[in-house]
C-alpha cells in the first residue's frame, strides 16, 4: 500500500508545475545545525509549497520504521538496503591552540600523542592514516624501489576532558586545554585565523563522504530529488 501511495504521489507531482508536499529527513546534530538546515531554509525560500520536518540525531535511525524520506549520513555506509547519493566531503583535523603548543610542544609523530592532553569526544580513539616506506629488492642495475604502504589506524588517546559536544571541545582547545580532532566545519575558521594550528597533517585520514540515503524500495519523488540535487550543488 505504501509503495502504491508513493507511486501515486510521484505521478501527481510530475503533473504539477511546482513541487509540493512534506519531506521528512534526519541528519547528524552539529552538521545539520551548521551546514544542512541553513541550506534547507534557502531551498524553502525558493519552493514555498514544500514543507520540511527535520529530526537531528547522532543515532542511526531506521528510515522505514520512522517514515523518513531520506537521511544525511557521514562516512562509510554499511546498509546495503539503501540507495545513496554523495553530497559533499569533510576532513578531520587534529589541532591545538598556539598557547598549548608553546607550553607543551608540538607532536610530530602519532606516538607523541601519549605525552599530550587529548580532548575526547564520544570515542576514546582517533582516526589516522599511517604511511610507511618499504624497500623492494634491487634490480640488476643496483637500483632500489621504495614503495609506500598506508594503513588506517584507530589510535587510543586520553586526556582530562571528554564531551559529547563538538562546540565545547573547540572551546576547550581554543582555551589551550589540549589537542582535539574534529571535522572541518568545527575548526576551519579558527585554523584560518591562526587561533588553532593544524597538527600531524602527514597522518590525516582521507576525506569522508557525506551522503543522502533513502530506501531503495521507495520512489524518489520530484520534491525529494530536487532537495537532494540542491544540497549536492550547494554543500561545500
Amino acid at each position: 500500500m505504501l509503495d502504491g501511495l508513493d507511486a501515486a504521489e510521484q505521478a501527481v507531482s510530475n503533473l504539477q508545475s511546482k513541487p509540493q508536499g512534506r519531506i521528512k529527513l534526519t541528519a547528524p546534530v552539529t552538521y545539520g545545525e551548521q551546514q544542512l538546515l541553513p541550506l534547507i531554509n534557502d531551498f524553502m525560500m525558493q519552493y514555498h509549497d514544500i514543507e520540511v520536518t527535520a529530526f537531528l540525531s547522532n543515532q542511526k535511525i531506521d528510515l522505514i520504521e520512522g517514515g523518513y524520506d531520506l537521511a544525511i549520513r557521514i562516512g562509510k555506509l554499511h546498509d546495503s538496503t539503501m540507495m545513496a547519493k554523495k553530497l559533499s566531503l569533510r576532513t578531520n583535523f587534529v589541532c591545538a591552540a598556539p598557547s598549548y603548543l608553546k607550553k607543551h610542544g608540538i607532536p610530530h609523530h602519532l606516538s607523541d600523542l601519549s605525552q599530550h592532553n587529548c580532548l575526547l569526544g564520544t570515542r576514546d580513539y582517533w582516526h589516522f592514516i599511517d604511511t610507511t616506506k618499504t624497500k623492494e629488492n634491487s634490480d640488476t642495475y643496483g637500483k632500489t624501489d621504495n614503495q609506500q604502504t598506508s594503513v588506517e589506524r584507530n589510535l587510543r588517546v586520553s586526556g582530562t576532558v571528554q564531551y559529547n559536544s563538538g562546540h565545547s571541545l573547540v572551546d576547550a582547545a581554543l582555551k589551550g586545554l589540549g589537542i582535539v580532532q574534529l571535522p572541518d566545519y568545527y575548526v576551519q575558521k579558527y585554523l584560518a585565523s591562526g587561533e588553532l594550528v593544524s597538527l600531524l597533517d602527514d597522518y590525516r585520514e582521507p576525506e569522508e563522504s557525506i551522503w543522502a540515503i533513502y530506501p531503495h524500495n521507495r520512489h524518489l519523488s520530484p520534491k525529494i530529488r530536487l532537495l537532494v540535487d540542491y544540497l549536492a550543488e550547494h554543500l561545500v
